[in-house]
C-alpha cells in the first residue's frame, strides 16, 4: 500500500546549530563525550582564556595537563597503557570542542596524544610504553615531538640533528624548533639522521628523557599567534642516550609522517571548533547589534554572510565526519588528511574573518573570540603541513607526478 502524505513521519524543527542535522551521525556516546570536553573547556578554559592569551603565557598547562588526563582526552584514541582507546571520530570531536576554546589548548592535546604517544604506542618497545604512556595518558607527563628545525621545516629529509653510535650509546646533537610543549615536556621524541642511510632513509626516532644532560628548551616568546600555548627550541648539545632509547619499530621518515598524519586529522576537526566559535559570535552580535534602527543581522548583506558562513562550517564538520569514519574502519589514506587539513583550516580562517566584518571594530577585541582564533589559526594554517605542501601532495596524487623536487 502507497503510504499518503499523513503517514510521512515529520522533519523536526530546524536547528540554526545544526542545520544538515549531521549530529543524526552521533550515538549516545559520541554525545556523551562532546558534552563532557565542551562543560570542562567552559568551564576550566573560556573564563580565562583571553588574560592568557594577551599575556602570552599558558601559566596552568601542568593542571591543565592533568585534568585533561583525567577526561580521557589525552592519547584518547590509543588502546591499553592507561588510555582511553575511544573512536576517531570521539576524538575529533574533543579536538572540535577544544579548539573551540584555543587552538593552544587543542595543541596541548594533539601534540601529547597525536605525536609523543601515538609514537611510542606505535613504534615503541614494550619497555617503553610501560614506562611513558600510563604517566602521559594521565596528564603526569608532558611529552612533545621534535621534527621541524629552523632550517627545515617542509623537507624534514633535509634535517641536520644527527644521533652517532659511541659503544652501545648514541649521541644526539642539534636543534628543533616551534616545538608544542617543549620547556614543559619530561619527556621529548626526537628526530635524528643516523649513519644508517641517506636522505632520510637512515632517521630514527629517539624517547629523549628531558632531564638528560645536554638537552635544554628555552620557551620561544614575543609569538602574535598561539599565545596561550607553550612553544620551544629543542637544544641537544651532545645528549647521550643508551641503546634502548631507540624507538625499534620504524627507520626512515615514515615514523614522523605518519604521526603528522595522526595529529592531523585531529586539526581537520580543530579547526572547525574555531570556525563554529567565531560563526557564533558574529550571529549573536549580529541579532544585538543595531544600525539604522534595526538588528543589523536583518540586513541582506550581513545574512549573506552568515549564511555563507554557516554553509561552509557545516560542510567541514561533516568532511571531518566522513573521515573520521574511514579511520574507524582503517581505510582513512594521508592523503585524504591532506583533503581535509587543507580545505577546513583554510575555509575557517575565511570564517574567522568574515565574522570580524560582522562585529566590525569590536571584531579586534579580546572581549570576543573572533581576532583570537584568526590569529591562532594563521599558525594553524602552516604547521603540521603548510597548504603548498597539501595541495602538492594532492596534486601528486591526482596526476601521480611529483612536483615536490
Amino acid at each position: 500500500m502507497q503510504s499518503t502524505e499523513h503517514d510521512r513521519p515529520k522533519p523536526p524543527p530546524f536547528d540554526p546549530g545544526d542545520p544538515i542535522g549531521i549530529d543524526d551521525l552521533l550515538d549516545p556516546e559520541d554525545l556523551a563525550i562532546r558534552a563532557a570536553v565542551r562543560a570542562w573547556a567552559a568551564d576550566r578554559v573560556l573564563p580565562h582564556i583571553a588574560q592568557w592569551y594577551e599575556q602570552g603565557e599558558l601559566p596552568v598547562i601542568r593542571e591543565l595537563a592533568r585534568e585533561l588526563g583525567s577526561l580521557g582526552a589525552l592519547g584518547m584514541s590509543l588502546k591499553g597503557y592507561g588510555c582511553a582507546g575511544a573512536s576517531a571520530v570521539q576524538y575529533g570531536l574533543a579536538c572540535l570542542e577544544l579548539e573551540a576554546a584555543d587552538s593552544g589548548i587543542r595543541s596541548l592535546v594533539s601534540v601529547q596524544g597525536s605525536l609523543a604517544m601515538y609514537a611510542i604506542h606505535r613504534y615503541g618497545s614494550e619497555e617503553q610504553k610501560e614506562r611513558w604512556l600510563p604517566a602521559m595518558a594521565a596528564g603526569e607527563v608532558i611529552g612533545c615531538f621534535g621534527l621541524t628545525e629552523p632550517d627545515h621545516g617542509s623537507d624534514p629529509a633535509g634535517m641536520r640533528t644527527h644521533a652517532k653510535r659511541d659503544g652501545d650509546d648514541w649521541i644526539l646533537t642539534g636543534r628543533k624548533m616551534w616545538i608544542t610543549n617543549g620547556s614543559v615536556a619530561g619527556v621529548a621524541v626526537v628526530w635524528a639522521q643516523t649513519d644508517e642511510g641517506d636522505a632520510g632513509r637512515g632517521v630514527r626516532g629517539f624517547v629523549v628523557p628531558t632531564d638528560s644532560p645536554g638537552f635544554s628548551a628555552p620557551e620561544i616568546r614575543h609569538k602574535w599567534s598561539l599565545r596561550a600555548s607553550v612553544t620551544s627550541e629543542l637544544v641537544l648539545d651532545g645528549v647521550r642516550l643508551p641503546a634502548d632509547a631507540v624507538l625499534p619499530g620504524v627507520t626512515g621518515l615514515r615514523g614522523p609522517l605518519s604521526c603528522l598524519s595522526h595529529a592531523r586529522y585531529g586539526i581537520v576537526w580543530g579547526a572547525m571548533g574555531a570556525a563554529r566559535s567565531s560563526f557564533e559570535a558574529a550571529v549573536d552580535y549580529a541579532r544585538t547589534r543595531e544600525q539604522f534602527g534595526r538588528p543589523i543581522g536583518g540586513f541582506q548583506l550581513t545574512q549573506a554572510k552568515l549564511a555563507d558562513m554557516a554553509v561552509e562550517l557545516h560542510k567541514g564538520i561533516l568532511l571531518a565526519h566522513h573521515l573520521g569514519r574511514r579511520m574507524d574502519a582503517g581505510s582513512l589514506r594521508p592523503e585524504q588528511v591532506s583533503f581535509g587539513k587543507l580545505n577546513n583550516v583554510r575555509e575557517a580562517i575565511e570564517i574567522c574573518r568574515t565574522s570580524r566584518t560582522v562585529l566590525g571594530a569590536n571584531g579586534i577585541s579580546l572581549e570576543y573570540p573572533v581576532m583570537r582564533h584568526a590569529t591562532n589559526l594563521e599558525s594553524v594554517l602552516t604547521y603540521e603541513g603548510t597548504v603548498e605542501m597539501h595541495q602538492l601532495v594532492l596534486g601528486k596524487a591526482l596526476t601521480g607526478l611529483d612536483a615536490f623536487r
